[in-house]
């Protein structure tokens, strides 16, 4: 198999057909929804916090809240909920879940979407918990990751996954390969493309993510949603404290298998950074808008589809 990498592959131009690359249209739909951009924050606790999550869902833009305060995740659905707005979480695959997921049922506290996030996904484990949310919460938009193979995704669908997550550590902040000699990292868009062989159902592509054409990348390689980590911390409205260095202003980002996220020093496999501070989190997306009505030009259509046809290059 030929591996590739988002910085080894160009897309290749097709001819434009609008005037104005403001009149492309870059939205996606994703379960029950239609959202304005084909991106989602990483559902890591640097990145996503409440106030963010609410922000987004406001704006038209879809979020996966993170796990790490397994104790919030109730009120979490129940207080976007009040505000009018969609409940998108994540659960493990530790037994208290199975208790989380009976209570949520019960109370009929149901969120439109649930994210299983376990490192590696491909576990008879992560099917046990697919059956249960599916039996429990029917009417749950379900995304399981992640995953880095086409029988993972093939076996994950089959279970009953309406969505998967594909990458194992190509995140800036991940160190799964150097720690346990496997992953996607350094051949990421390959393995996307690899995984779309056989997905019949979204898939999100996650981790590797350096500049916004990588996005329009992931789309020509199958992605349906395309998750973001260390782009989109930093921002004013990110989780964590700003930390000033030498004059220059920066916030903490960890991966969530870092010693940090972690609380102790086990089986560690991410590392924590500083990011560059970066303002507000809209002018991040507006620019990420632009440059992807950009890339639907380029790609000859009006819609995020277009992209998804075009040829491209390898360049190495």
């Amino acid at each position: 198999m030929k591996v590739f990498d988002y910085d080894d592959v160009q897309l290749i131009p097709a001819k434009a057909i609008m005037k104005s690359r403001s009149e492309a249209d870059p939205s996606i739909k994703f379960g029950p929804r239609t959202f304005k951009l084909p991106v989602v924050p990483a559902n890591m606790q640097t990145v996503i916090d409440e106030n963010l999550a609410t922000w987004l869902a406001s704006n038209g833009y879809f979020y996966v809240m993170h796990r790490f305060q397994p104790e919030k995740r109730a009120e979490f659905i129940q207080s976007m909920h009040d505000k009018g707005l969609f409940a998108s979480i994540s659960v493990g695959i530790k037994d208290n879940e199975y208790d989380f997921i009976t209570d949520l049922a019960k109370n009929n506290n149901v969120p439109e979407y649930i994210t299983i996030d376990v490192a590696h996904g491909h576990s008879d484990y992560v099917i046990k918990m697919i059956h249960f949310i599916k039996e429990n919460l029917p009417d749950s938009f379900l995304i399981v990751g992640n995953l880095g193979t086409p029988d993972a995704v093939r076996e994950i669908e089959n279970a009953g996954a309406d969505a998967t997550k594909i990458g194992i550590g190509p995140g800036k902040a991940c160190i799964t390969r150097y720690k346990t000699g496997f992953g996607t990292g350094g051949w990421q868009l390959s393995a996307l493309k690899w995984c779309m062989k056989a997905a019949t159902k979204p898939m999100i592509a996650d981790g590797g993510i350096r500049t916004n054409g990588d996005i329009a990348k992931s789309i020509r390689f199958g992605a349906s949603m395309v998750m973001i980590g260390s782009m989109f911390a930093g921002h004013e409205e990110s989780p964590g404290e700003i930390v000033e260095k030498d004059g220059k202003k920066f916030k903490q980002y960890w991966g969530s298998a870092s010693a940090k996220q972690k609380g102790e020093h086990r089986n560690v496999e991410g590392r924590q950074l500083l990011i560059p501070y970066r303002g507000s989190v809209n002018d991040t997306i507006n620019e990420m808008r632009e440059d992807l009505q950009s890339s639907i030009s380029y790609a000859g259509g009006t819609k995020l589809d277009a992209i998804r046809t075009v040829n491209y290059v390898i360049m190495h």
